[in-house]
């Protein structure tokens, strides 16, 4: 998980302050001291941390916060504020150009992840309305075009190639196939290095120069740590980058070059990379970062991803039956597989205030016990999913062979299942109503279209 180790060392810091009364000057500059050594252990670059931590010290041995009720609070809210500053204040958004279709240009070093991570941002902005298309401009890397086209097609996102012709006629037929075939936004997969080269750099600014587009948007590797910075820097200076998109943040754990990157080029980190699979995206919110760092939760990205991985006509009809007491292995399965959509619970945790996300920590919903599941509901007769109580042990007998399974995964599924029923009628009357409370205090009405604030998933 991004960040990790540096969150851990905050946290510790944090917990020092929390234990003294009142603050001295001494005791705040003893503790940036910490944040010091936590931050160039977490690979961000010695001038960025020189800055950020003589700005917090500038504020935090002010008056204001050494006299005040909770003066360690008002340290770490100031570093807060200073975190999210030095990653770029807020969200920026794709720059979309007034005339379609407007055209991204990713660009960076061979190995990023252009091509992946190109496509995972075009599969984004499909789902904001756009309709996108992917093109080959990396003419050079084996397998490139191919590539491209089978991360195209896992996302039904169309794909314009010419083969090894000139990157920059390539780019220029494309625009003009876009707009034969109503494509309004135009992402360009260019050629990368693996280090900066001159033939790299004019070959780029050929193409800038000819299509003119609206964002180049810098790919880098966030496990190259100070390297990235190196790179964001040399590629700015000779294209002029609009953005960055940071790829493999799931990957480290340090997590410096998305606090380095934006203090050292100016430019914003616009999306991350969180995973492997092709809706592993995020837009970048310096802001829900920072919290995130504090170990505060992120609980604004955890609604929008149980958003977008949940049908709320699905979740609202679960949590009626399961307070008729309705709810059948069919409706228990479907919950499972939205579940899992959200991916990783160990980072879903990280997003909830309080919660120890090192408990959770590289926790997966199990996919092969998932289809085994799946494989044992489907087995089943309408009548046994709708009253698991009817099954006998012939019943569990015929179902074991028709699923592959044995009979003691049979057993273990309707366990599961009857535990979850159980849990549902403890929280019930007065302890449902204290914890959609809770849920509804802590996310500004809980989460949307899950049954009136509860947990995802479960549909209550």
């Amino acid at each position: 998980m991004a960040f990790e180790s540096l969150s851990d060392k905050l946290t510790a810091a944090f917990k020092r302050l929390r234990g003294k009364g009142r603050l001295t000057s001494g005791d705040v500059k003893e503790a940036m001291r910490e944040v010091r050594m936590a931050l160039l252990e977490a690979d961000v670059s010695y001038k960025v941390v020189k800055d950020f931590t003589k700005a917090v010290t500038e504020r935090a041995v002010g008056t204001d916060v050494l006299e005040a009720l909770n003066p360690a609070q008002m340290v770490i809210k100031i570093v807060n504020e200073e975190l999210v500053k030095l990653m770029g204040g807020e969200n920026q958004k794709l720059n979309i150009g007034s005339k379609s279709p407007s055209v991204v240009m990713l660009v960076g070093l061979q190995g990023a992840g252009k091509t992946t991570n190109g496509a995972k941002l075009a599969g984004y902005m499909r789902k904001q309305g756009k309709r996108p298309l992917l093109v080959a401009c990396d003419i050079y890397r084996p397998a490139a075009i191919k590539q491209l086209e089978t991360v195209g097609a896992q996302l039904n996102i169309p794909v314009f190639q010419m083969g090894q012709q000139n990157p920059v006629d390539i780019a220029k037929a494309a625009i003009e196939h876009a707009k034969k075939h109503g494509n309004d936004l135009v992402f360009l997969d260019t050629a990368g290095r693996l280090h900066i080269d001159e033939q790299l750099m004019q070959e780029l600014k050929d193409i800038r120069d000819a299509v003119e587009p609206s964002e180049i948007l810098l790919v880098v590797d966030a496990m190259t740590g100070q390297d990235a910075v190196n790179a964001a820097t040399a590629f700015d200076e000779a294209l002029g980058v609009t953005g960055v998109m940071l790829s493999k943040l799931d990957g480290d754990a340090r997590g410096g070059a998305a606090l380095s990157i934006r203090a050292a080029t100016g430019k914003p980190i616009k999306f991350m990379g969180v995973g492997e699979k092709l809706d592993m995206i995020e837009p970048f919110h310096p802001d829900r970062m920072a919290s995130r760092i504090l170990g505060m939760g992120d609980v604004l990205t955890l609604i929008e991803k149980a958003e977008q991985s949940f049908d709320e006509k699905k979740a609202l009809e679960a949590a009626e039956k399961l307070r008729a007491n309705r709810f059948t292995l069919s409706d228990y399965l479907d919950q499972m597989n939205q579940l899992k959509g959200m991916g990783d619970l160990g980072d879903l945790a990280g997003m909830i205030p309080g919660m120890d996300a090192k408990a959770l920590k590289g926790a997966k919903m199990d996919e092969k016990a998932l289809a085994r599941q799946e494989a044992i509901i489907l087995s089943m007769t309408q009548a046994e999913r709708d009253n698991p109580s009817i099954l006998n042990s012939s019943r569990k007998k015929r179902i074991a062979a028709g699923s592959g399974t044995q009979v003691v995964d049979v057993n273990r599924l309707i366990k599961q299942f009857e535990a979850m029923q159980q849990m549902m009628k403890q929280l019930s009357g007065k302890n449902m109503r204290k914890l959609q409370k809770k849920m509804g205090k802590m996310s500004g009405g809980g989460f949307p279209g899950l049954g009136g604030g509860g947990f995802p998933g479960f549909g209550f």
